[in-house]
């Protein structure tokens, strides 16, 4: 008799259940108290689950402590109720208090653990359980694969992938989907795609975890295509694998925008964007900032303006992104503009408000603002303390970084990596060496070392101020190194004149399967080109086509200074009519090399063809140009660029292009000319032109200019033995021998030695060097 009322209360409590009937439910459990049938384990823990539902923890446990007998089911029906409250302490008590375990219990901790962001202890639990002998689920791994890709242990993920391969749930669909998600946040996108490509039925999960892998190792045209093939399958597209699609459109144009062309530039984000109108989801509120996002970073603002204005509920994240947007694109009067009117609203800036806000005003150049809204922070957080200093650093004003960084250590702030490259790189910049190696101590204190970022930074610092040796220290001791430290190591190499070491090292990545940047390329290029050695350059040139870097501009003006270095005029030429893109550099390199080779009349051509191509000129092409013109003795019409430089370029001549000219001038014998505009000019007293009128004065025997411009220069630089070997051999060249031992003996009594000459031969990556005593 009793049986038949119990299943009929039971029933109604699981219809209470699925429709979270509180109130209801409260009505069942008096009557099942009146009805002394409380005493029920079964009903009692559908009373659990109907609190628990209902997220009513404390009535739950109420419940359960009154229980006069408990099963297994009581006991994983309240530490299900205490996970799903996010009262990890709770749930942890009972855990520990339960006579008796299955895998449910384990599961229900393992997951509460992963949601509130505790993967390590999650793992550590997971090894508990393993250890215990108890067998995992599909619902066990699927929280535990997701761990492992939060925390980027991919070591531990492949354990967990090798069992359920052998205990046969690596078809399972939920731990598939871990594995993808793994393998894609830990950039193992071969290991991703092998998983999906074994996958018998992919769902949406397994598609949009998919396509963010894509994205996230910048591989996005195939994550829109497998987008495409997911719409094309009939996969249901929700909201989720929308806003994952909106994050590749968005990283698809990220800083590469186009700002007179934004709109065709973004055609995919303008499908998708049609396509979520299309199914409805115009409405959705995380979508329509996904939308925002995605045209801020195309720079297409004028779009992102009416998305903002056209979303049914704005939030912090809507008018933080549109500041951002504002901000990349170097408008932080805008940027300002939307702060003040959010603060209108009724909108309290937050944390990331403040770094857009102050990273725009850096990337404006108007670090002068940014400093006053950081100073307005009552407390400024790690990351604005890391934007102001980037803001310093990147213009310059070292100084005012390493100020800075010191009022952070009064105000107790624990800098993190990315503060420590800052102030390493300021360091750098005013080769203060004393103070990185107290930030490289710091470093080692806050166990940030050997972190690849810090490393990178302590790298550049000791290369800068000429301590190669301590660099290679620190480079060699860091048993991971990433592709930033390769290239900064190669680089203080290179910046030290030891270029032989830099492309030994450069080698010697290859072998360690490390892939070059463009970065590393034209580095290495350049030590080619300083070395003269076309063998090691062609070497390169053969190393960049493979890696796909050839048509790279940045590599592409590497590529031909090294061939215009090395005298191969010819072969720069031929590449650069492959060049498809050109920029400033490209050019002067070109007409750079003509120049230094002797082709002062191709040079001059190149020139006129520049300016015809709408490329602006700089003050390095003026540089490059006017050199051809002295070296081929065109005179006339070096004078008539070098007045054009302000007349119809709007730059200012400076000491090279004076130096060009007194040069040309001089070369042709046209002293009067080259003194007139000596007079005139803002660098008189700069060694250099003094250095190349004597030089002048040599080739025409013009012994009392000669002697003028020596006078000059032992006034001016006094440790220089150019002067004294000059006069000395105008002298002897028109046989004035007394005069000629005369600048002998007072290089003598003055102590200053001629520096000896040198050449090299080269065979393959061997020289040898011989110098003149």
């Amino acid at each position: 008799m009793k049986r038949k009322p119990t299943i009929h209360l039971a029933n109604l409590l699981r219809s209470c259940i699925d429709k979270k009937a509180h109130r209801s439910g409260k009505i069942l459990h008096a009557h099942t108290l009146r009805s002394g049938l409380f005493s029920d384990t079964f009903l009692s823990n559908r009373l659990i689950e109907l609190y628990s539902k209902c997220n009513k923890a404390d009535s739950a446990y109420h419940v359960f402590a009154k229980m006069p007998q408990k099963d297994v089911y009581s006991w994983n029906a309240i530490l299900c109720c205490f996970c799903k409250a996010g009262d990890l302490r709770g749930a942890r008590k009972v855990f520990e208090e339960m006579p008796e375990r299955n895998v449910v219990s384990w599961n229900n901790l393992i997951s509460a653990l992963v949601r509130s962001g505790y993967q390590d202890q999650a793992l550590d639990v997971y090894d508990v359980m393993m250890s215990e002998g108890f067998m995992p689920s599909y619902v066990t791994y699927a929280s535990v694969l997701s761990a492992c890709g939060a925390v980027l242990d991919v070591e531990f993920g492949r354990k967990c992938h090798c069992l359920t391969i052998k205990i046969g749930l690596d078809t399972n669909a939920y731990v598939s989907n871990g594995l993808l998600n793994l393998y894609s946040k830990c950039g193992l996108i071969a290991d991703a795609i092998q998983v999906f490509g074994s996958m018998d039925e992919p769902n949406e999960v397994s598609f949009t975890a998919m396509v963010g892998g894509l994205a996230q190792m910048d591989r996005v045209l195939e994550a829109l295509e497998l987008f495409k093939l997911m719409c094309k399958n009939g996969i249901q597209i929700d909201s989720v694998s929308l806003s994952s699609v909106l994050g590749v459109c968005a990283r698809d144009g990220y800083g590469e925008y186009d700002q007179n062309d934004s709109f065709l530039s973004n055609v995919h984000g303008q499908q998708i964007h049609g396509l979520l109108i299309k199914l409805g989801f115009e409405r959705d509120v995380h979508l329509g900032n996904s939308l925002l996002d995605m045209y801020a970073k195309h720079g297409d603002m004028r779009s992102a303006e009416i998305i903002f204005s056209n979303l049914p509920e704005l939030s912090i994240v809507s008018w933080n992104i549109m500041m951002d947007g504002y901000g990349q694109k170097c408008q932080s009067e805008k940027t300002i503009e939307y702060l003040r009117r959010m603060e209108h609203c009724g909108f309290e800036p937050d944390e990331v408000t403040y770094i857009h806000i102050l990273a725009a005003c850096v990337k404006s150049g108007d670090v002068a603002t940014a400093r006053q809204m950081f100073d307005s922070l009552s407390c400024p957080t790690l990351s604005s303390w890391n934007t102001i200093l980037s803001g310093y650093s990147q213009h310059e004003n070292h100084n005012e970084a390493i100020k800075l960084f010191r009022e952070m250590q009064f105000q107790h702030v624990k800098p993190d990596r990315t503060t420590l490259a800052i102030i390493l790189s300021s360091c750098a910049g005013m080769s203060l060496l004393e103070a990185g190696k107290q930030i490289h101590a710091a470093s080692q204190k806050i166990a940030l070392y050997p972190d690849t970022f810090v490393v990178s930074g302590l790298i550049g610092m000791y290369t800068k101020c000429g301590k190669t040796e301590m660099a290679e220290r620190i480079f060699y001791r860091v048993p991971k190194l990433d592709i930033v430290c390769w290239n900064t190591m190669i680089a203080g190499f290179s910046q030290n004149s030891l270029n032989k070491e830099a492309f030994m090292l450069f080698k010697q990545m290859l072998l360690k399967r490390m892939v070059p940047t463009q970065f590393s390329y034209a580095t290495v290029l350049s030590c080619c080109a300083k070395l003269s050695s076309s063998f090691q350059g062609r070497q390169v040139h053969a190393h960049t086509e493979k890696d796909g870097y050839v048509t790279d501009v940045v590599v592409g003006s590497a590529l031909i200074n090294m061939y215009c270095k090395c005298g191969d005029v010819y072969e720069a030429r031929q590449f650069f009519k492959t060049m498809r893109v050109r920029n400033t550099v490209t050019w002067n390199e070109m007409i750079h090399g003509y120049a230094q080779n002797g082709h002062g009349n191709e040079a001059l051509v190149l020139y006129q063809c520049m300016i015809e191509s709408g490329e602006k000129p700089d003050g390095i092409t003026f540089t490059s140009v006017l050199t051809g013109c002295s070296h081929s003795g065109m005179v006339d019409a070096g004078l008539e660029i070098f007045n054009s430089m302000q007349r119809d370029h709007g730059i200012g001549p400076e000491l090279d292009h004076y130096t060009c000219i007194i040069d040309s001038l001089g070369r042709a014998g046209r002293f009067h000319e080259a003194e007139v505009l000596m007079d005139k000019m803002p660098y008189k007293d700069d060694p250099i032109i003094w250095e190349v009128l004597l030089s002048s004065c040599r080739v025409h025997a013009n012994v009392s200019l000669a002697k003028r411009a020596a006078e000059e220069l032992f006034q001016l630089d006094p440790e220089n033995s150019a002067p004294y070997v000059l006069l000395a051999n105008i002298y002897s060249s028109l046989g004035r021998w007394d005069e000629a031992r005369t600048v002998r003996e007072l290089m003598t009594d003055r102590q200053i030695v001629k520096d000896p000459g040198y050449s090299w031969t080269e065979d393959k990556d061997q020289d040898t060097r011989f110098y003149v005593g």
